[in-house]
């Protein structure tokens, strides 16, 4: 398998899905090691620096990439697994910014309130320890939390020749900010074009399910992941897959369109590893599914429908690729 490392400069940084050449061409099967910015490009480092003031709207969520995969064609499946995930940095930010999170008024849900203070914090990175270390604002408290690496953004070039901001999750994946995108998924999304054009970017050194406020603890990572690529089956939505659950994911406006779409997205997929009539997949996902919110704040809110596997008898997804890359994964962590 080839391995191929690339950090890219600050002009090669990219800001949307779709609508930028590739940074390379490479084969099904290759190892990436990459580097990313983290999602505020690297403009907030203190707790001084306020997102009003430092955060272009325009130049969040940088990506690394696109790369373009040799033989990648519209209706196939790239399988996207995570072997590593390590922060590069020794700090990552979280902040609040005016009129945007789940607990404010927005240009969508607007009311006549006042903005919430623009906050920043700072969380210290301990990686002998494995910690983010939160310290109050507004008090003396702190704790350690542990680090638990995840990718915001991990998408394709959508269809139709759409170019879409990186803040936007949709069924070519995005900034679906899903804990679940971490060392040890799979992540298998659709082609929509010629090459795929996969890109990966918005680092969280943690973050709760929903990410509340509208930020993680955002942080530049290091990332070790295997691309391949498996001719037709394209999932509509994005499916990820681990050891114990196989899940689907929905992006949409309002919530519960979300849900319907990852639940679909499921039930879809169940028929097709089990053979199953429509209404039977309905009525057995409906008895063993979870539905974690990924987020509430995007541009889309993001949730994922999750089935675990200990519940149903053994079956290989994707011609058993998922297996195939944990073996692979033993000997490429960071």
């Amino acid at each position: 398998m080839e391995i191929i490392e690339f950090r890219p400069t600050f002009d090669q940084l990219v800001y949307t899905f779709g609508g930028s050449r590739p940074a390379m061409r490479i084969k099904p099967g290759t190892i990436l090691k990459l580097w990313s910015e983290d999602a505020f490009n690297n403009t907030i480092k203190s707790i001084n620096d306020l997102a009003s003031e430092k955060v272009d709207l325009h130049h969040v969520n940088p990506q690394t990439g696109p790369f373009f995969i040799e033989g990648a064609e519209p209706g196939d499946t790239l399988a996207i697994h995570i072997v590593d995930l390590k922060p590069a940095r020794t700090y990552g930010v979280s902040s609040t910014i005016p009129f945007f999170g789940g607990l404010t008024s927005t240009d969508r849900t607007a009311t006549l309130q006042d903005p919430l203070p623009d906050t920043t914090w700072v969380y210290d990175v301990d990686t002998a320890k494995n910690t983010v270390g939160f310290q109050s604002r507004f008090g003396d408290f702190s704790v350690d939390l542990p680090i638990e690496c995840m990718l915001g953004t991990i998408g394709l070039a959508p269809s139709g020749g759409e170019v879409r901001s990186s803040l936007v999750p949709e069924r070519f994946g995005g900034n679906m900010d899903s804990p679940e995108v971490r060392p040890g998924s799979t992540i298998y999304l659709g082609v929509n074009v010629e090459g795929a054009l996969f890109s990966i970017g918005d680092g969280h050194y943690r973050q709760g399910e929903g990410e509340a406020c509208g930020t993680a603890v955002e942080g530049a990572m290091n990332s070790i992941i295997i691309v391949d690529l498996t001719k037709g089956g394209a999932p509509t939505w994005p499916r990820i897959e681990n050891d114990d659950f196989y899940m689907a994911v929905g992006s949409s406006r309002p919530m519960e369109d979300s849900w319907r779409i990852g639940q679909l997205e499921l039930v879809r997929w169940f028929q097709e590893l089990y053979k199953l009539h429509q209404m039977d997949s309905y009525q057995l996902l409906s008895q063993i599914t979870k539905a974690p919110i990924a987020n509430v704040v995007d541009a889309n809110f993001s949730v994922v429908i999750k089935a675990a596997k200990n519940l149903v008898p053994e079956v290989q997804a994707y011609s058993g690729i998922h297996a195939s890359f944990r073996d692979k994964a033993k000997e490429l962590r960071l």
